[in-house]
């Protein structure tokens, strides 16, 4: 092999490690953004109480601490080919993608087999996408790691749009 050759093939390794430090750098980036938009929509959500400051509470008033967020109890589909369908929020988690196996089988072309999963821990629920091919959004967003969806959030999978009712 002439040195020529070599020297062009250790520029083109040269490059390309460039290139994957890059976008190391470039999703790292990516995922930080989400992550803090993430917590910037939690804390909008659920904002700190206030100190209280001003007049003691009148008599007989009682303060009973934050007020409980109401626990979803369906699934609903409101967009799509299923729409109006409704699954019962229990304690198991649910699996939707067009696969048969899926708890809610979706008839999308957008979906995957297995195309994400609604799982309940403590008293909430999380949404996390499965490795789909076009993805899965919250919102505006899309998910990169497991993420709280509250009632009345869209999750947007393919063409289909569900969210959580109370």
């Amino acid at each position: 092999m002439s040195e020529l050759a070599v020297t062009v093939l250790q520029f083109g390794v040269l490059l390309l490690l460039w290139i994957l430090i890059l976008s190391i750098i470039a999703a790292q980036g990516r995922d930080m953004t989400i992550s803090k938009r993430s917590r910037a929509r939690a804390a909008a959500a659920h904002p700190a109480p206030a100190q209280r400051n001003g007049p003691p509470a009148p008599a007989g008033a009682s303060h009973s601490g934050p007020t409980p967020r109401p626990r979803p109890r369906r699934l609903l589909v409101s967009e799509g080919p299923l729409a109006g369908t409704e699954l019962p929020l229990g304690s198991a988690s649910i699996m939707m993608g067009r696969a048969q196996e899926c708890t809610l089988v979706l008839e999308d072309d957008y979906a995957s087999g297995k195309h994400a999963r609604l799982f309940p821990q403590g008293s909430r629920w999380f949404l996390e996408d499965l490795g789909s091919t076009n993805g899965t959004w919250l919102g505006e967003e899309q998910l990169t790691r497991a993420s709280t969806v509250e009632p009345g959030d869209r999750i947007r999978i393919g063409k289909t749009v569900l969210e959580l009712r109370t």
